[in-house]
């Protein structure tokens, strides 16, 4: 339960006054909080002993002395035995599902969800304010409470809770970093922020210094986060199970749309690959909820009930033996946990079995009776099977006593072998087989089709055994992806203040303002306007002071004695002007340069497949979470990145000019206005 406990914080009211953004509690006590924890430290161990195995490799190809390279070897082993070692107890937290299922959980099998990545801190500061005041002219001290206020949101959601608030949060900061991106990352050079980020099922860090890590992981981490939630809701209620579906299904939908959209993810679990096992597994576990809500208010003994249970616990096998074979398919089979494909295997065998015990359960324990509807019940039959056994036919079955027994008896052997294999399974991981509650369940399962056998059993019977048909797979809700609708926290750019998106982004380059001083001639300023926000100067008349003075058409007007005009439409901006007296007025204004400098190849790596290759040289070479927040960091390309190394170093701190000069005013008049495009979540 995602509770605090007391932690000589929450008598501070450290919460309830707000002092933690709603969704984030750093400081919660509770199970899942402790595993992530334990997550974190694993990364870091893993990173460090990685950090000793590049060095000792730089090292064996550098010496040539028998006796160090002996040593070097040596110590290579010991590391390469440590980072297994590790990798077998991250293996462990990604297994550890108990701690994540609802408390009253008692009689349901467990499901699986997903880790979040942890990342390490990132500083924005000294990039931004030097960004600020080289391309918006602007000083970048001014918006120092701005970008804390992003890295306050960024460490926020390190630890979302397990709430649809959670989901807001990593929604909202998502948002932001579309701003973000348009707002401080331009096409023609790099920033010099790292983000760094570990695999959730490796624990190898990637480094990069492209804004697209950050957006892909933190939709994976709100996938995970939905997979959480959905394992949090009570099965036992249909309410609860409805929440589970629903979740289910935004998570599948939420990873689906990461694997479109961020096709070149340099991490395992973020690879094409292993998204689309995930996006299975995590509909499999939809439709698993589906069969519980359908089977919520008792399965009746009754024949049209049993086949239509039958088809759907035939269905759920299904979609679970889908998910096992993506899982065994190179290279998903290497890094996702044996627990996991376990799992699945367990519960492809459980529902197979459940559905023949359906079907026998319908033919041994149900006649057809002259008050029947014996074509209904022939369709039903018929509708369970591709083909009949042979000399066999559902009408015939129906009347023949006998025939009802044998093939009864045939589906009842199958669920029999069926709940072995998965027992059998279940015994083969240890991680499994510390689940009470599956292995009370499977040998539920197993002993009552061993007793249904025995009531028909008899040592008379000399019949040859009936190969009991493949059931086919039918539900009435299929569990489908479902791509979750825009966080409904309002969403505010936190750097606004810089202007209309549309126009004042990092791909636009301006000129610093200008200062001009404009006085009226016999009412007329010398020009019209035109534009939503900001407003455009057209129609210049070339005589006129305002152009003697440097104002050219096609300039925009950001501030009228000393007011911030960049958010002003033509009317508020003409009420501004229109009673300036023969003093004159002070505007500044900036004008549009071209763009000269081409853009940058895609820094966002492709996936590799081989291990040594996902991690960045640059994270080993960090320190952890020691980036200076008083310097800016080196400027270095990742050590993934495809492409060429950018020509262009990156342009010193330029301050904005500040010529005042006098100029003349001009008739006003509204024209076409400029859309304000604003990113969306998805």
């Amino acid at each position: 339960m995602d509770t605090i406990l007391s932690n000589g914080h929450k008598k501070n009211n450290m919460v309830d006054s707000g002092y933690f953004k709603k969704g984030c509690n750093p400081f919660a006590q509770t199970g899942r909080s402790k595993l992530q924890n334990e997550r974190a430290s694993l990364n870091q161990q893993i990173i460090k002993e990685m950090r000793m195995r590049a060095g000792a490799e730089n090292l064996l190809r550098a010496t040539t002395n028998n006796k160090v390279r002996e040593m070097v070897v040596l110590e290579l082993s010991y590391v390469n035995s440590n980072l297994q070692l590790l990798m077998e107890h991250l293996e462990g937290l990604n297994s550890s599902v108990e701690v994540y299922q609802n408390v009253e959980e008692t009689s349901s099998l467990p499901l699986i969800p997903m880790g979040l990545k942890e990342t390490k801190a990132a500083d924005f500061s000294v990039p931004f304010k030097d960004f600020i005041l080289e391309h918006y002219s602007e000083d970048g001290s001014n918006y120092e409470d701005t970008i804390a206020d992003l890295m306050d949101l960024r460490q926020a959601c390190r630890t979302p809770s397990r709430s649809d608030a959670g989901i807001d949060l990593l929604s909202s900061y998502f948002s932001q970093l579309s701003f973000v991106e348009n707002r401080f990352f331009p096409p023609s050079r790099q920033m010099g922020i790292f983000f760094t980020w570990y695999d959730s099922f490796t624990g190898v860090p990637v480094c990069q210094q492209n804004i697209a890590l950050e957006k892909a992981s933190i939709l994976f981490n709100t996938g995970a986060l939905y997979t959480q939630i959905a394992t949090r809701c009570n099965r036992q209620n249909q309410s609860g199970l409805e929440s589970a579906i629903d979740a289910f299904q935004k998570a599948a939908g939420t990873l689906n749309h990461l694997k479109e959209t961020f096709t070149h993810t340099p991490s395992y679990d973020m690879s094409p690959a292993m998204l689309n096992m995930l996006t299975r597994m995590m509909l499999a576990q939809a439709q698993e909820c589906v069969f519980d809500k359908i089977a919520l208010p008792g399965i009746k003994n009754e024949y049209f009930c049993l086949c239509r249970m039958a088809q759907e616990a035939a269905k759920v096998c299904d979609v679970y033996s889908v998910v096992y074979q993506s899982m065994i398919q190179t290279p998903v089979k290497d890094h996702v946990p044996f627990f996991w494909s376990a799992m699945a295997q367990v519960k492809t065998n459980h529902y197979r079995a459940l559905a023949h015990y359906f079907v026998a359960t319908a033919l041994l324990d149900h006649e057809l009776c002259p008050n029947d509807d014996e074509d209904k019940q022939e369709k039903a039959l018929s509708q369970l099977y591709d083909s009949m056994p042979d000399g066999m036919s559902p009408l015939k079955i129906l009347k023949s006593k006998d025939d009802r027994k044998h093939l009864g008896k045939a589906h009842l052997r199958k669920a029999i072998l069926d709940h072995e294999e998965a027992l059998r399974i279940h015994n083969l991981c240890r991680h499994v087989k510390k689940l009470d509650v599956l292995h009370e369940i499977l040998q539920a399962g197993h002993k009552r089709s061993l007793n249904k056998y025995s009531e028909f059993d008899s040592e008379n019977d000399f019949v040859d055994f009936i190969e009991a048909p493949q059931i086919i797979a039918k539900t009435e809700q299929k569990a489908e992806m479902a791509v979750p609708s825009t966080s409904k926290v309002k969403l505010t750019d936190f750097f606004q203040k810089l202007g209309p998106l549309a126009l004042f982004s990092a791909k636009q380059r301006w000129t610093a303002p200008r200062g001009v001083h404009i006085t009226p001639q016999e009412g007329d300023l010398g020009f019209t306007l035109k534009g939503d926000a900001p407003v455009q100067i057209q129609s210049l008349d070339p005589l006129s002071p305002a152009a003697i003075e440097g104002v050219k058409e096609g300039d925009y007007i950001v501030s009228i004695q000393d007011t911030d005009c960049k958010w002003l439409g033509v009317s508020e901006v003409m009420k501004m002007l229109k009673n300036v007296g023969d003093e004159g007025v002070d505007i500044q204004v900036i004008s549009l340069m071209e763009n000269t400098v081409s853009s940058m190849p895609n820094k966002s790596a492709t996936y590799c497949g081989g291990l040594p290759k996902t991690y960045s040289m640059i994270c080993l070479a960090m320190d952890d979470d020691k980036i200076g927040k008083t310097r800016k960091v080196t400027k270095k390309l990742s050590f993934l990145s495809w492409g060429n190394k950018n020509k262009q170093k990156t342009a010193s701190t330029i301050s904005p000019s500040s010529a005042v000069t006098k100029t003349l005013p001009s008739k006003n008049r509204l024209s076409t206005a400029f859309r304000n495009t604003d990113s969306s979540l998805y």
